[in-house]
């Protein structure tokens, strides 16, 4: 059983916004931090760059969604400093097979994402199979919002039972949902942030106490919903 993973998902535009956030994470206690797709539109390369100076021990992983060119895409991020890059399942199984061949190659791991693939436990299990460490199970902004109540937990422990790789339970999730997700089979959690709780935001800022015992508290909490299991 994989030990529970907390992963902050920095979903900002830019990097002066992201950095607070990034270091008030660790600070807390987070294990991981992603690069979201947001700040690699917005700031690419940089971004990772810039994180990696600020948290050289930290693993970060860079959500590029990546549908083609899967050794070039990961090489240019792995080279950046990132430990993971997210590649998705249904690009073609060359693109998946060679972000896997960059991640062997630079010594860095590969995220599978399965969103909108019909068969999403066939999907996980291909991904498996072409050498990804992880599966992703994502239900993305606009299929949630154009298909009101889907969710990654429709899904997931189909997913869970078909492959024998790490599972991780994105889109839509409430906080007490993602902090059940160890006991469920998926033990590497993702919060985004900013965070919004119960109609309150926790923006970005060098001195945000409350974001840092918010997000302590969810370490907390998946580490012991980990052990549980």
């Amino acid at each position: 059983m994989t030990e529970p993973i907390v992963q902050v998902s920095l979903d900002l535009m830019t990097i002066e916004d992201a950095m607070p956030v990034a270091e008030t994470a660790v600070r807390a206690g987070v294990d991981w931090l992603e690069a979201g797709t947001p700040l690699i539109l917005g700031e690419g390369l940089h971004a990772v760059r810039a994180l990696r100076q600020a948290v050289p021990q930290h693993p970060i992983i860079a959500d590029l969604k990546t549908m083609d060119a899967g050794y070039l895409e990961a090489e240019m991020m792995f080279k950046a400093g990132a430990t993971h890059v997210v590649v998705m399942g249904v690009a073609h199984p060359s693109t998946i097979a060679n972000a896997v061949r960059a991640g062997r190659d630079y010594g860095a791991k590969v995220m599978g994402d399965i969103m909108l693939h019909p068969d999403k436990p066939a999907c996980a299990r291909m991904m498996q199979e072409l050498g990804v460490d992880y599966v992703i199970v994502h239900t993305g902004l606009d299929e949630r919002n154009a298909e009101k109540g889907k969710s990654p937990l429709d899904d997931l422990a189909s997913v869970v039972a078909a492959v024998t790789i790490p599972v991780q339970a994105v889109g839509g999730l409430s906080l007490e949902q993602a902090i059940e997700m160890p006991k469920r089979g998926a033990p590497l959690v993702v919060i985004g942030a900013p965070l919004v709780v119960e109609n309150e935001e926790f923006k970005p800022s060098h001195d945000d106490t409350r974001l840092y015992d918010l997000l302590h508290r969810i370490v907390i909490e998946v580490k012991a919903a980990g052990r549980a299991v």
